[in-house]
């Protein structure tokens, strides 16, 4: 099963991306900013996605906060926006 399939590796990804955009998903989803259908939906995006090593990377190297995820990032919008709505 390549990178993409790994259903497991694109939950933590999506979640550590979050992560460093300070969104807690699971708080998202309990306050009412996220639907189980739209973290669903993150993990799907996430696993059709070509940039999975670009995300490991980005990840491992920036360890800290950061304002944006990478451009590349199908969940970055959606991101932002729990990120904005949470605070």
């Amino acid at each position: 099963m390549g990178v993409q399939g790994n259903i497991d590796l694109h939950f933590w990804i999506t979640r550590g991306m979050a992560r460093r955009m300070g969104v807690n998903l699971t708080e998202a989803i309990h306050e009412g900013l996220l639907s189980q259908a739209d973290f669903a939906a993150m993990i799907t995006r996430c696993r059709s996605c070509p940039g999975a090593q670009g995300c490991l990377a980005f990840l491992s190297e920036h360890p800290e906060r950061v304002d944006a995820v990478p451009d590349w990032c199908g969940n970055a919008a959606i991101l932002s926006r729990a990120r904005a709505a949470a605070h």
